[in-house]
């Protein structure tokens, strides 16, 4: 049922168009080539076990997790569409 100005299927279409970009944002970070033997950030040793379990990595450990840390406090979007998120 359509509501106001919006068409049928709007909300599907919105959660459908946010996974898509989801899943494009994680498979563009995903390593490709060949691994790096040191991190390109800290230049600290990426264990041979690391390189062989994920083709193409470049950071070790610790600097790929404060990587990651950025990344979820970065996405604070509330995609909900709540009529409180709105009126905010």
């Amino acid at each position: 049922m359509a509501g106001g100005w919006s068409s049928d299927g709007a909300v599907q279409d919105q959660i459908d168009a946010t996974i898509e970009d989801a899943v494009k944002r994680a498979r563009s970070s995903i390593p490709r080539g060949e691994s790096l033997t040191r991190c390109e950030e800290c230049d600290v040793e990426i264990p041979e076990a690391r390189r062989k379990v994920i083709p193409g990595v470049r950071l070790c450990v610790e600097c790929q997790s404060k990587i990651d840390q950025e990344m979820v406090n970065r996405s604070g979007y509330n995609r909900r569409g709540s009529k409180d998120s709105q009126l905010r």
